[in-house]
């Protein structure tokens, strides 16, 4: 135990000053990141608070990502800047770790406080993440795109999102189990600074183990990156292109049309 002594928490343990330490950072980089995205960054707005929730779990790590590529350097230059695709995967990831480890973040909190066994606890993380990213931050975002169609939303999302989030999983949950099954117990009560230090690690590693997924999802055009209000990825596509995309995807193709193309050509 250090030294330390605070109200409601008592006595600390060493491991717990170091957290109350990178909380303080994480609240500074949160209120910048807020300050930013949502004054001075053209950024969808899904992002922009998809942005906040991940620098509220990863902190300074978050922060640094948000400087790196996707705070519009100068005014009028944000396409260009989030043109290239590891720039794009990193709105990518933010976009399913956003809306998927809040899901799981909530759920672990009450099943915790509950009581519940782990392997009950993981199961109900698991639909929580999945049931909030799709239905909130993927579908809400991508129902613009349907025409204001919700359903044809969730249709074109389930997919990508499953890929996804399965992949931030793979990280996500070993390191819950790890550090909760750990030696210090208290892991497992949310009322606790480990619990919220357990879950800040969990996120990041699932951030990782998402990233190289997202990669190869936004280059084949399965999921977007970052954009802003005026054009969503000059690199990529506009609302409007892709609005049309997927509506022809949903068209059968004609058969005469499909005739046409396997003509031979006999001009020569």
């Amino acid at each position: 135990m250090s030294p330390i002594t605070l109200p409601l928490l008592g006595r600390l343990a060493w491991v717990d000053g170091l957290l109350l330490v990178w909380f303080t950072l994480v609240v500074i980089s949160v209120l910048y990141v807020a300050y930013d995205a949502l004054t001075n960054n053209p950024e969808l707005t899904v992002m922009k608070w998809g942005w906040v929730l991940v620098t509220l779990y990863m902190g300074p790590i978050a922060l640094i990502l948000y400087v790196l590529s996707c705070q519009e350097p100068a005014p009028g230059t944000h396409e260009e800047f989030v043109h290239p695709l590891w720039r794009q995967a990193v709105g990518s990831t933010i976009h399913c770790v956003a809306g998927d480890a809040t899901g799981i973040i909530v759920a672990a909190a009450i099943t915790s406080a509950l009581g519940l066994p782990m392997w009950i606890d993981l199961i109900i993380e698991y639909v929580a993440g999945f049931g909030f990213g799709l239905l909130i931050f993927q579908s809400l975002f991508m129902k613009d795109m349907m025409g204001g169609s919700y359903v044809k939303a969730v249709r074109h999302s389930l997919l990508p999102e499953w890929l996804s989030m399965n992949c931030m999983i793979a990280g996500m949950f070993p390191a819950m189990i790890l550090l909760m099954m750990g030696r210090d117990m208290r892991a497992m009560e949310p009322n606790q600074l480990i619990f919220w230090g357990t879950m800040a690690t969990a996120v990041f590693v699932g951030f990782i183990t998402a990233y190289p997924i997202n990669v190869w999802l936004v280059r084949i055009g399965l999921k977007h990156g970052m954009g802003t209000v005026r054009m969503f990825g000059r690199g990529g596509h506009s609302l409007q292109a892709d609005r049309k995309r997927i509506i022809m995807q949903d068209q059968p193709v004609p058969a005469e049309h499909t005739a046409t193309q396997h003509q031979p050509d006999m001009t020569h």
